[in-house]
This record gives structure tokens, C-alpha cells and sequence, in this order.
């Protein structure tokens, strides 16, 4: 068995004027529309919803996401794998 690192991988937002947000420590897009954008972070599963919203960069090599539109609310949830469907997730 390979050494593993114990420490969680970085996760950082930036949020400019409400129309540009950076994500960092992006693991996976679970889905997204122009309303809402459910993805997996390395500190949970991240909601970002808002109008307009669409991804301007993605690099889940690199862990980076780049959404442009107008953003309303940001949160998190504990991540449930293994729960069901993206709505059970949501919902939950």
C-alpha cells in the first residue's frame, strides 16, 4: 500500500461583484443549467445557484472551474455518495 496524503486538497472562491466566480479544489460537476450548479469540491458538495449562470473554464485536472452570470447564493453540503439520484442529493 502507497503512502497517501492525509490533508484535504486545497478549495478557494472567489466571488467578483457577483458575476465572476473561481472555484478551486473542484473534484466533479454533478450538473449545472442557467439556474444551478451542483458540483463536488474537496470540502463538500458546492450549490451555486443564480441566473444566467453558465461554466467559462473547467479543468478537473487542475481542479479549476470559471462561472460567469449573476450569482445569488452559495452553499454547501456534506457529500452523500451513494444516496440515489441527483435529486434525492439535493433534496435530501
Amino acid at each position: 500500500m502507497g503512502y497517501e496524503e492525509l490533508r484535504p486538497a486545497s478549495h478557494h472562491l472567489i466571488l467578483e461583484d457577483r458575476e465572476s466566480l473561481t472555484v478551486s479544489g473542484v473534484e466533479e460537476v454533478e450538473s449545472f443549467d442557467e439556474n444551478t450548479i451542483v458540483m463536488e469540491t474537496a470540502q463538500g458538495m458546492l450549490i451555486v445557484r443564480g441566473e444566467g449562470l453558465h461554466i467559462e473554464k473547467l479543468s478537473l485536472d487542475g481542479g479549476d472551474l470559471k462561472v460567469e452570470g449573476t450569482v445569488e447564493s452559495l452553499s454547501y453540503e456534506e457529500s452523500r455518495q451513494h444516496r440515489g439520484g441527483f435529486l434525492s442529493r439535493l433534496l435530501g
